[in-house]
């Protein structure tokens, strides 16, 4: 398998971390977002991912793009040690919480967004920060109360086993620490993402721990 990533690429990371809880191994294929105008817009990785957005995963010739579509496929094809619960509703309260992240949350703070804002809109670094901690925030609020209001979160956001949800939930606490924003409404965010952070799995697939990492 390739995983075409970027050590700083939140939708990459999350694969790199289901990846690593599945105990697969893969070949990184680093895909530098900035680099030429950002080489995810060039013709050899548009060949890879017509949509230009990372991740992708190649396996075995089968070309897959979007992180969650990932995760499911590798959970799909390598049945052993599940990321989604095997009950119907345990799969769809996963599903929604890893969507608060990968949809709702994540998608205002991506870099293209980003680029817009401030190369269009003319928006400053302030204002550019802040309207990163508006959305930041309001995808946290809500991830947390879905956590503090359901019995079924356990020492991970469902259960006492890293699933899908704990996949999208890191790298977006990773955003929020560098752009600094304050995680102390959150305790159950910050209490699980500090048991996931002394998960091999989770240590592995970090930013910094990446061969591309600056």
């Amino acid at each position: 398998m390739k995983l075409y990533t970027y050590f700083r690429s939140s939708a990459a990371y999350r694969v790199r971390i289901a990846l690593n809880l599945k105990g697969l191994a893969y070949d990184a294929v680093p895909v530098h977002l900035l680099r030429d105008g950002g080489e995810q817009l060039q013709p050899a990785y548009r060949a890879v991912n017509p949509a230009g957005l990372l991740p992708a995963l190649d396996d075995g010739g089968a070309a897959i793009g979007q992180s969650l579509a990932i995760i499911e496929y590798l959970d799909e094809t390598r049945p052993d040690l599940p990321l989604l619960p095997a009950d119907a509703a345990g799969r769809a309260r996963v599903r929604a919480l890893a969507l608060t992240i990968a949809a709702d949350t994540h998608p205002l703070g991506n870099l293209r967004v980003l680029k817009y804002l401030t190369g269009v809109l003319n928006v400053t670094e302030e204002q550019k920060l802040a309207w990163l901690h508006q959305w930041m925030s309001a995808g946290l609020a809500s991830f947390e109360q879905l956590l503090a209001t359901d019995t079924r979160t356990g020492r991970y956001c469902h259960g006492d086993t890293p699933t899908l949800a704990d996949c999208c939930l890191v790298p977006q606490v990773f955003n929020a620490q560098r752009f600094q924003l304050d995680l102390s409404p959150y305790p159950n965010i910050v209490r699980i993402h500090t048991a996931c952070a002394e998960l091999p799995a989770f240590q592995q697939a970090h930013p910094a721990q990446q061969p591309d990492a600056e």
